[in-house]
């Protein structure tokens, strides 16, 4: 896959680094020249462009009409929406990832529909926030401009659906179970899987009931 960065901070540095090791291609966007020639040393068989992501020739120039993805990864939520906008409006870029430097900007964000605004504060104020414990219950992924959400549950001794079959359960409507990790094995369940204590489910529902779904597999919140 072909993915363009947008902003070589640490955050862009790091993320080219895991992309590249994952064999993806990778281009990265980056306004300093003297951070581009550190990133070309760094970055072995990345290209690295010099010059500011926000201007439609800046991104030709990263053959940007190649790419699947694109990352816009700097400091500055105006240049990060600007850009996104620029990839899905002008070069029909499928998907785009935003960094949120600022959480009251993320409605700007969802109104100028950056796919996967990604808003580090808020993420660590909801884990700070949450109901139930951290350990009980972790949000994995949140998908389609927030509305389904994947999470993982450990299932404690005292849970409800211990020891129940799946097609036993009261779940919350739009709510399924993935998989379930029970040891070093994963399990797709069907109607007649049992749940044992000790499992760690992984379950799809709306944003809107997870933590009904959460109460439902754990019995506290």
């Amino acid at each position: 896959m072909y993915i363009i960065i947008a902003g070589a901070g640490r955050l862009g540095l790091l993320l080219a680094k895991k992309l590249k090791e994952d064999k993806h291609q990778v281009c990265v966007v980056e306004k300093s020249e003297g951070l581009c020639n550190k990133l070309a040393r760094e970055l072995n068989g990345v290209l690295v462009i010099s010059g500011d992501a926000t201007y439609p020739d800046i991104l030709r120039e990263a053959k940007i009409e190649k790419a699947e993805v694109l990352v816009s990864a700097t400091s500055s939520d105006e240049d990060n929406v600007i850009i996104c906008n620029l990839a899905k409006e002008v070069f029909g870029v499928r998907r785009t990832v935003a960094r949120v430097n600022d959480p009251k900007h993320l409605p700007l964000y969802k109104y100028m529909e950056v796919d996967n605004p990604i808003d580090s504060t808020s993420i660590i104020a909801r884990i700070v926030e949450e109901e139930a414990s951290f350990t009980d219950v972790m949000s994995l992924l949140s998908i389609k401009k927030g509305r389904l959400s994947i999470v993982r549950v450990d299932i404690p001794e005292d849970s409800p659906v211990a020891n129940k079959a799946v097609k036993n359960l009261s779940l919350p409507a739009n709510s399924v179970l993935v998989s379930i990790l029970r040891g070093p094995d994963i399990i797709i369940p069907s109607g007649d899987t049992v749940i044992l204590s000790g499992d760690e489910v992984i379950a799809a529902t709306l944003i809107d009931v997870e933590k009904e779904l959460v109460k439902s597999l754990i019995g506290k919140i």
